[in-house]
């Protein structure tokens, strides 16, 4: 047993020497190209990366574009050290073509995700500060990857949406402001002009209150007991609601100083009183008698 054992160890050193003996070269050549492949993909893609800044490319499109080059250069130097050593190529691209298709097939929704974050990357239908609204969803851009876009809310909320769920759906970019409708109504003895003064006279005073476009402000509708005056402004997305109640005060309180009248819901009731006017009719009928 163990002249048996020395014997396969006495093998097994004599097929590593022979294989130190025959490949040695093979193996320093390719370990060398490996490391200056690694360098020179990270040397590419550092300057595409300079490159797409330099020219105003978005940031996510530049840092994927590099991430590509340098994948791309490794893959290359991977296959010719593989070469190196005598190994065909064939099988291992079959092989990974064969098990690219299966996690295809089963990762449909994940890859639909990336195939339109790439989308989103290429034709830039909006890009990060942007304000959107998405499938009844509205934020402002924070960041765009291939598989989900984050959206953030005045509130500190983040919200993650899949890119599947952008492409080919109906879009909203307003890109860093956001519109605030509102209407107040007024009594019809008070004068609308007055009033529509005093609106437009507080959305200018206010800083925060976007001017160009400039702010709307008019006569919406007739209600039954007060004329609707509408308006329409925009403000930055990230103080939406701290301004759009800032501006609803302001409006209340100017209206109150001027004694612009806010009416309540008001309501006519006319009531017929049958029973009485019957009465009255019979008091009459027997006095006529006596008579």
């Amino acid at each position: 047993m163990i002249e048996e054992e020395l014997a396969s160890l006495a093998h097994f050193y004599t097929l590593i020497i022979d294989f130190f003996v025959n490949y040695s070269f093979q193996v320093i050549g390719a370990i060398i190209i490996l490391i200056i492949g690694l360098i020179i993909a990270r040397w590419i893609a550092n300057l595409t990366l300079r490159l797409c800044q330099k020219n105003n490319v978005d940031i996510t499109l530049s840092h994927f574009i590099s991430s590509t080059v340098r994948l791309l250069i490794i893959a290359m130097v991977a296959i010719i050290c593989l070469g190196k050593f005598g190994i065909s190529v064939a099988p291992f691209i079959a092989a990974i073509g064969a098990i690219s298709l299966s996690i295809g097939l089963a990762l449909q929704g994940v890859f639909s995700n990336y195939g339109a974050g790439f989308t989103i990357i290429l034709t830039r239908p909006f890009v990060v500060g942007n304000t959107i609204r998405c499938n009844d969803v509205c934020g402002i851009v924070e960041e765009i990857r291939l598989a989900h876009t984050l959206l953030s809310t005045e509130d500190g909320e983040i919200i993650t949406i899949p890119n599947k769920h952008i492409v080919g759906e109906v879009l909203v970019n307003s890109f860093e402001n956001t519109v605030v409708e509102a209407s107040i109504g007024i009594s019809y003895s008070s004068c609308p002009d007055q009033a529509i003064a005093l609106i437009q006279q507080q959305l200018s005073d206010n800083a925060g209150v976007v001017q160009e476009p400039a702010p709307q402000v008019g006569i919406a509708a007739f209600g039954d007991s007060s004329v609707e005056l509408a308006y329409r402004y925009w403000v930055p997305t990230k103080q939406l609601f701290e301004l759009q109640f800032q501006v609803n005060a302001a409006i209340f309180s100017a209206f109150r100083d001027k004694g612009i009248e806010i009416p309540f819901p008001q309501s006519e009731i006319t009531l017929k009183n049958e029973i009485s006017l019957t009465k009255k009719s019979l008091d009459k009928g027997v006095a006529s008698k006596h008579l």
